[in-house]
């Protein structure tokens, strides 16, 4: 066999284990049910806690930065 024709058979032999691979990884995601958000509170709790602990550092750094100069 002619080595453009071996690269060609084994490009679309390794195309089609790839897509049967994804075909089943895609049958096992959706064997494991409906996916559900995750709850809302804490979520919300989190998200403020972020933005206050970098609000108080924005302050704490003008602060110093102000007593430097």
């Amino acid at each position: 066999m002619e080595r453009s024709k071996l690269v060609a058979v084994l490009t679309g032999a390794i195309s089609l284990l790839l897509g049967i691979a994804y075909l089943v990884l895609v049958q096992i995601l959706d064997w494991r049910g409906e996916m559900l958000p995750a709850p809302i509170e804490g979520m919300v709790s989190t998200l403020f806690l972020g933005v206050e602990e970098t609000l108080f550092q924005t302050v704490r750094e003008n602060l110093l930065s102000i007593n430097a100069g």
